[in-house]
């Protein structure tokens, strides 16, 4: 299949990342709200998990046609798109605030967003080194959490009741759409961009695709069950925002790091100490009693967790020609998108325990520690570089 990609000369990093900001702010005041705002509309909090979960069910559904609508429309025009189609979906949720409605809207806008991560990932990755790749991947990483954490603050002072938090966050993605709608400069030039085949496919390292299914199968719980699990141990919106706010700052600030680290350690080994320090995060909020401990215990998490899908994604396009990156970038959020949607309801009911979540979190970051040590030991024994992992 052809697809619009891009050559590096002409790739401009200003229109994805200014845009990126502002999806992010909205996204990340979003991610809170929905799952607090439950009760001002009448509806019953069970409908969290499955809020989550059919959200990145729409992410993973968006995965398998994406290629197609920026081959046709190019990735500026694409990325208005999804940003638009996200808004509506909002403004459909505060028009018929109805349990079915809102699992609808919630299916779509996970569909918009698989494109707008998609096409903002594919315009920053073609680049000439890999090098190059993961620094732009830091500043992607870096602008996405870093937004994120922003909107979480706004919890405080915007509230979580009512229609009017939304209509701000329908404010911000209004924003998001201005750079690529204004500035037509920049933008990828089109090539024939091939889809990867079978054979290539299977040639993919297996800890990249671990890493996307485990970076789902981590994020999706935290971003869909996260805030109620904190608003039930504080009983305290602010606390919820800040301690929310605390996991998405530690994921920005971790990027440096990763990009950093990423082209200078095995990338297995680096997600497996990653996950192990994810590990020690969650015994710290299990057993914390002061709030400042618990607070670096939940950045610790942060960092760990938001870590996995750089690496993991950065490792499966290490090897990959230019015009193969769009198809490898939806390959790795295929994985994502499969965790993703399976984490929050497994998360959900794995337990009757009022600690369910974090249990499970747990298990998922040991697990997937011990996994990739041992493919670190395998790699450096069939002699791998480092930098293959």
């Amino acid at each position: 299949m052809d697809i619009s990609a891009c050559k590096p000369h002409k790739n401009s990093t200003f229109v994805p990342v200014a845009g990126l900001s502002f999806f992010a702010i909205a996204s990340g005041f979003l991610m809170s709200l929905i799952p607090l705002s439950l009760a001002s509309f009448g509806m019953d909090n069970s409908l969290v998990a499955w809020l989550a979960s059919i959200f990145y069910l729409g992410i993973l559904v968006g995965t398998s046609c994406i290629q197609t609508i920026v081959a046709k429309l190019g990735h500026r025009f694409s990325l208005i798109l999804f940003l638009a189609l996200l808004t509506l979906t909002i403004a459909a949720m505060l028009v018929m605030p109805t349990a079915k409605v809102w699992l609808a809207a919630r299916f779509i806008a996970g569909f918009a967003v698989a494109g707008v991560f998609v096409v903002v990932e594919s315009w920053l990755l073609m680049a000439d080194s890999a090098k190059q790749r993961a620094k732009r991947l830091g500043l992607y990483m870096t602008s996405l959490y870093g937004g994120s954490a922003l909107g979480q603050l706004a919890i405080g002072p915007l509230g979580v009741n009512g229609v009017t938090p939304f209509l701000w966050v329908i404010g911000l993605l209004m924003l998001a759409i201005l750079p690529p709608l204004l500035i037509k400069k920049g933008q990828p030039e089109s090539l024939e961009h091939k889809k990867i085949s079978l054979r290539e496919v299977r040639k993919i390292s297996l800890p990249a695709v671990i890493g996307c299914l485990v970076s789902g199968m981590l994020l999706g719980p935290i971003y869909g069950l996260m805030p109620s699990y904190i608003n039930g141990q504080f009983d305290s919106t602010e606390q919820t925002a800040f301690l929310m706010a605390v996991i998405i700052l530690g994921g920005m600030l971790v990027q440096p790091l990763v990009s950093y680290l990423s082209t200078r350690i095995g990338k297995s080994l680096l997600m497996a100490l990653f996950c192990l320090l994810g590990t020690i995060g969650i015994v710290g909020i299990a057993d914390g009693s002061s709030i400042a401990f618990i607070t670096v215990s939940y950045f610790l998490l942060g960092a760990s967790c938001f870590a996995l899908y750089p690496i993991a994604i950065s490792l499966a396009c290490e090897t990959m020609a230019l015009e193969k990156i769009v198809a490898a970038t939806e390959l790795m959020l295929l994985s994502y998108s499969v965790g993703s949607v399976f984490g929050p309801v497994i998360a959900e009911h794995s337990s009757t325990s009022a600690h369910s979540l974090i249990t499970y979190l747990a298990v998922v970051l040991l697990t997937t520690s011990i996994y990739m040590l041992i493919k670190s030991v395998q790699n450096t024994r069939s002699g791998h570089t480092p930098a293959i992992g």
